[in-house]
């Protein structure tokens, strides 16, 4: 999906986040756990860490929300994306695709607005425990699908 891009690592893989940007599973688990119906990023293996995908949920001819951890579709269609303008040239897959790269090092102009989206995603955080027994995977897995979607770890709700 996108060719000739290249960027710089320029912090250690895993640290120096942003002060306030603390996401509860790195990729690695994310593509583990099921996200994205198993067809986010099967054709850009080769840009992020073999284990990554060992035993990640993929399937790359279709989205496939059995694969999702909550066994339901949380994605919205890329079209969506692109038309409310969250979609930058850097990154032509969204946030999931950003945070890979900020996991792996990199820093950018866009790092403040992708920051800023994964914290308004809070509030589902608070409607989880005000609505859901603590455990009760089967409340609201829409709304924990999307929470995993941006690296919140609902099971801990």
């Amino acid at each position: 999906m996108q060719q000739g891009y290249t960027y710089l690592l320029t912090k250690p893989m895993g640290k120096d986040f942003a002060p306030g940007f603390e996401p509860q599973l790195t990729p690695k688990e994310m593509l583990r756990l099921g996200v994205f119906g198993g067809k986010y990023m099967t054709d850009c293996e080769k840009e992020f860490p073999a284990d990554w995908f060992a035993k990640a949920k993929l399937c790359p001819e279709r989205h496939d929300p059995a694969l999702n951890l909550f066994g339901v579709n949380a994605s919205q269609p890329l079209a969506l994306w692109q038309a409310k303008g969250w979609i930058h040239d850097e990154d032509p897959r969204g946030w999931f695709q950003w945070y890979c790269r900020y996991y792996l090092g990199r820093r950018g102009p866009d790092d403040e607005r992708q920051i800023k989206r994964w914290r308004a995603l809070r509030r589902h955080l608070g409607q989880m425990k005000k609505n859901c027994r603590r455990g009760d995977f089967a409340c609201r897995p829409r709304q924990r699908q999307a929470l995993l979607h941006w690296a919140y770890d609902s099971r801990k709700i």
